[in-house]
């Protein structure tokens, strides 16, 4: 059996960072030698998430760039924007291999990151970046020296409408992506938004039309069509920790039956082991993939109203950020695919 891995988490005190070490920590090809935090520095990781106690048998380390590359081949960046800018070239240049969680490595143009981030430093990186999405660059992921992971709503909406978006069966310019997200997706820092009594018992939108996923879900959806698309973007929180629901509409091109689109994704996603179809009749829900890496899709075609809708579920912290990277680290290390992800959805 070949040697494990030695993979490092930068950034590992937060939601994305702790779900980076539950599933690093079982991973048969990695072996987890370092997990930084600035906050928790010295202190064990099963101290400060007891849910991983005997589980990361780690002290969080210093958030030192040359340092864990002395000790991993593999890091798994998991902090904020701008601030991957100042770590990830660190790492690149002393041989490590980056899978980014930020946004920072994920457009392939540095005036659309600019425009809805800040400026970029490293736009050079960005041509040689991968977008962390399996379903539609694996071959190009295994050859990758740095990808950048996709967010979770474009996560959620690029898998929800990549086969009719490619075989140009919508209207281009009639998309919309009615996102609903658990509350985990704003990150374990305090604030008042996402406190117990703002959140419980409510159902908000927010950023309606001013998202920063909003530029990234065009971006692929645009690649994938061979022109520009246009998605009207509504993410929603509700009171729930993980999870994403995604009910994504568009004007069909021509009439189309449900059985017709559930054989177009069913021949799209054909060997892609973490994408499950829902036959006509039957819909998914967050509760059915809560922990895992799947992403469940089910339709429906309204024929009155010439519309598709496609339904798209997935647990924003799992595939939608960390399980996701995994899968990612899995194609680019030539590991199988599917290694370390078998993980059984929790339910109910």
């Amino acid at each position: 059996m070949s040697p494990r891995i030695k993979v490092a988490v930068f950034g590992a005190s937060g939601y994305t960072g702790q779900e980076l070490l539950r599933l690093l920590a079982r991973h048969p090809g990695a072996e987890l030698v370092a997990a930084t935090s600035r906050e928790y520095q010295g202190r064990p990781v099963g101290e400060v998430f007891p849910a991983l106690a005997r589980i990361v048998d780690l002290a969080f380390s210093a958030p030192d760039p040359p340092l864990i590359a002395d000790r991993a081949q593999f890091v798994f960046t998991a902090v904020p924007h701008q601030t991957a800018l100042e770590i990830v070239p660190q790492l690149l240049e002393a041989g490590c291999r980056v899978v980014d969680l930020s946004a920072d490595f994920r457009f392939r143009d540095p005036a659309v990151y600019e425009a809805w981030y800040q400026p970029h430093t490293a736009p050079h990186l960005l041509r040689e970046a991968v977008y962390g999405l399996p379903e539609l660059y694996r071959d190009r992921l295994r050859q990758a020296q740095l990808v950048g992971n996709p967010g979770c709503y474009p996560t959620c909406v690029i898998l929800g409408l990549a086969p009719l978006v490619k075989a140009r069966l919508i209207d281009l310019r009639s998309i919309i992506a009615d996102c609903k997200s658990g509350v985990s997706g704003a990150g374990r820092g305090a604030s008042l938004a996402t406190s117990f009594c703002e959140v419980s018992d409510s159902f908000r939108a927010y950023k309606v039309a001013e998202h920063r996923h909003n530029p990234e879900m065009e971006q692929e959806l645009g690649l994938l069509a061979g022109e520009p698309v246009k998605v009207t973007f509504t993410p929603h929180l509700v009171p729930m920790n993980r999870g994403i629901l995604g009910t994504l509409y568009a004007s069909l091109v021509k009439a189309l039956s449900d059985q017709e689109v559930f054989e177009l994704y069913r021949e799209f996603y054909t060997g892609h082991p973490f994408v499950r179809l829902h036959p006509p009749g039957r819909l998914p829900a967050t509760s059915q993939v809560r922990g895992s890496n799947y992403c469940d899709l089910g339709f429906k075609v309204d024929r009155e109203r010439g519309r598709v809708v496609v339904l798209s579920a997935i647990d924003n912290l799992a595939r939608g950020a960390s399980s996701q990277a995994v899968h990612n680290f899995n194609l680019m290390a030539g590991l199988p695919e599917t290694l370390g992800l078998d993980m059984v959805p929790l339910t109910p």
